[in-house]
């Protein structure tokens, strides 16, 4: 028994050193900052983050004595930024009362897609007080969100946003070369109909040159001359 007790010291030690090295991280990933009588523990739900993935706004109300807020409602939103795109998304509670989750905790769903620094601005009123607190992400907040190409493995497929930013930079390179195109067929278009108005004209001054020879020829006066004279007549110019 006690030789059991003395090997198991050194693993609850070692859990120990590890949960110690480990909690600091933890709680560096969020920002705390209090607002009058509550206080809030902003970050990502999940953490590292990552472009592609679904994730979350992670909002965590305490009153000032450490007693969870569980009945928030619907006054408080969380507006997220990234920098000139930004949308706002409804706050939800992420527990039950008396049930599942950790009370307190509180959610806004997303799916980050470009990789960088986030601002979460939470507004509202909580327990009758204007709300206006703003929480970016940096090195000494919560963490940033990163490129899911760099845990990819073994290719690196490129991510949406990357798909997203390709197609956005060739699009005004195939409309430039659909006008050009377009210009171009209509230029043919438009020379192709004027040969063919063109011999269309030849075909009618043909056709009215035959008719004269022939009612020429009907009625006598120039013998087998005749018709040789009328298409002469026809082709010169009006003077």
């Amino acid at each position: 028994m006690s030789r059991l007790l003395a090997r198991s010291i050194p693993v609850v030690l070692a859990v120990g050193v590890t949960l110690a090295l480990v909690a600091p991280a933890t709680v560096s990933a969020h920002e705390t900052r209090g607002e009058g009588p509550v206080r809030f523990v902003v970050g990502w739900g999940d953490e590292p983050t990552y472009t592609g993935f679904k994730n979350s706004v992670q909002v965590s109300i305490t009153e000032a004595n450490g007693a969870p807020v569980t009945d928030l409602g619907d006054t408080l939103t969380v507006e997220v930024v990234k920098g000139a795109d930004k949308t706002t998304l409804p706050l939800v509670a992420n527990f039950r009362v008396g049930g599942s989750g950790t009370p307190g905790d509180y959610r806004a769903w997303l799916t980050p897609t470009r990789p960088g620094s986030y601002t979460f601005r939470l507004a509202g009123t909580l327990r009758g007080q204007t709300v206006d607190q703003s929480f970016t992400s940096s090195k000494t907040t919560f963490n940033e969100v990163e490129d899911v190409t760099s845990i990819a493995f073994p290719a690196k497929d490129p991510s949406t946003g990357q798909l997203a930013t390709r197609i956005d930079r060739e699009v005004p390179r195939l409309e430039r070369a659909l006008r050009q195109a377009e210009d171009g067929a209509d230029g043919a278009r438009t020379l192709a109909l004027a040969g063919v108005a063109i011999g269309a004209l030849g075909l009618l001054a043909a056709a009215g040159a035959v008719v004269v020879a022939r009612r020429a020829g009907r009625s006598g006066g120039g013998g087998q001359r005749e018709p040789e004279r009328a298409v002469s007549e026809m082709a010169r110019p009006n003077t």
